[in-house]
């Protein structure tokens, strides 16, 4: 490849943007929701519409799936002889969107509009991860016939609900989707103007806990005080479950050291939308409680509603609790320390049953050698300077430890379009759009002296 400047560079990533922001608007108007079967139709289309932006730009391109799963699409183009390959990943389905009164615009409307950092641009997917699809586009068209790399760009279509076929995916596409360094574009900046490697991801363990104390319901003044009620037994469960402190009090749990990077704390408190006056719980700096320690929540129950409820001992009781798992633990030996310590804990002998719904390895990445220096080169003349954040996330990715087994000699990337005030998943998502040039530009640089290391080496 020809030894464009970082000037050059730039100006064509500037040339292609509005082109590319073009085409994410199309793609957010696309309601390509994979949790909806009614929406199935939608996902196809989003499928089919990313396909046709890659073929457009001269890759090889094809929609796949797996028995049961959702249309992803693989696009290629070779590398040069000794040139690397470079997987670019991201995904086209997208969260539901909600409530539509809770949005300020459209959800399925793509909306430039102020935010307290600058413009973004709102609607469902438009940062996850519709923006991680616009930026690996963007890159390969800004390159054009400069690009001196093999590409492969996978676009899955069920991330929101699992990548359950992903598995079967990246078996059967083995051998083209293998490649040297691997680009995930599904993570997020540590701020706005802070870029970020994510080097760790908490796993997950889900389960739903029922309790049952009672065939059926009774009066609660002929029998309480002798019979205990559901509800009473499954809170007084939850509550051992936490120390005092609010740490995570299951034994057999993994904890570990985090980046020594400050997270103040009105800036986690602006961030997280807690409360005034609430106060945080457990111990440790804050990103070892969000990145390398357990955490564990109540996201569902199962109980009579307070409106209406009859003067009846509750003879059962559900609550769905979910737990992210440091790195270095897995999900097997997890979900058995959890499931111990339930047993053990359960009052009064009620009958207890615990169901998985689904777990998820955690994730830590080694990332050090030529390709991470690149990368960091790269983001740090992206941002002006500014070095990128080795960070972790406590939230779960978990097919990038599938991803780690598939291809062990890659180098796994994980970036993204994120910030931390971006809301995906929630009401009022949105892409800042100067973050989302840089991201632009960071990935182009990438790819451009990815090339250029191969060519003198």
């Amino acid at each position: 490849m020809s030894d464009l400047t970082l000037d050059q560079l730039r100006q064509r990533v500037a040339d292609v943007l509005p082109g590319v922001r073009a085409d994410l608007e199309d793609l957010v108007r696309i309601p390509s929701v994979s949790a909806d079967p009614e929406r199935a139709e939608d996902v196809r289309r989003s499928a089919a519409a990313v396909a046709a932006l890659l073929e457009a730009e001269g890759l090889a391109t094809r929609v796949v799936s797996a028995e049961g799963g959702a249309p992803a699409v693989i696009a290629s183009r070779p590398a040069p002889a000794g040139a690397p390959t470079v997987l670019l990943y991201a995904h086209h389905d997208v969260q539901p969107e909600g409530d539509h009164a809770d949005w300020a615009t459209p959800p399925w409307e793509p909306t430039e509009a102020d935010s307290p950092a600058g413009p973004r641009l709102f609607g469902r997917g438009a940062a996850d991860d519709k923006a991680g699809i616009a930026a690996h586009l963007g890159a390969i068209r800004a390159l054009g016939d400069d690009l001196g790399v093999g590409v492969t760009v996978f676009v899955e279509g069920e991330e929101e609900v699992g990548s359950d076929t992903l598995p079967a995916l990246l078996a059967a596409h083995h051998d083209d989707l293998a490649a040297d360094v691997i680009v995930i574009a599904d993570s997020t900046n540590w701020d706005i103007g802070v870029p970020a490697l994510t080097t760790s991801l908490r796993g997950l363990v889900r389960v739903d806990v029922e309790v049952r104390t009672l065939t059926h319901a009774v009066h609660s003044g002929m029998w309480g005080g002798l019979v205990p009620d559901a509800l009473i037994t499954l809170s007084r469960l939850i509550a051992t479950l936490h120390d005092d402190a609010g740490d995570v009090a299951v034994a057999g749990l993994h904890a570990g050291p985090a980046a020594d990077v400050d997270y103040p704390e009105d800036r986690l408190r602006a961030e997280s939308g807690v409360a005034p006056g609430v106060e945080l719980v457990g111990t440790g700096s804050a990103v070892e409680r969000l990145w390398t320690k357990p955490a564990l929540s109540i996201t569902g129950l199962d109980a009579p509603k307070v409106d209406g409820a009859s003067n009846t001992l509750v003879p059962a009781a559900r609550a769905k609790i979910s737990m992210r798992i440091a790195p270095g633990d897995t999900a097997e030996s997890a979900l058995a320390a959890l499931r111990t310590h339930l047993e053990a804990h359960v009052p009064w002998g009620a009958r207890l049953t615990v169901s998985v719904v689904d777990t998820g390895e955690a994730t830590q990445i080694d990332a050090t050698g030529p390709v991470y220096d690149v990368a960091r080169e790269a983001f740090a003349d992206a941002w002006d300077g500014t070095a990128p954040v080795d960070m972790g996330v406590g939230g779960s990715i978990p097919f990038i430890a599938e991803f780690l087994e598939a291809f062990p000699q890659a180098a796994v990337l994980v970036t993204g379009v994120e910030d931390p005030d971006t809301r995906a998943h929630g009401a009022n998502e949105g892409l800042h759009l100067a973050e989302f040039e840089r991201v632009l530009l960071a990935e182009t640089l990438l790819l451009a002296r990815l090339a250029r290391s191969a060519s003198r080496a």
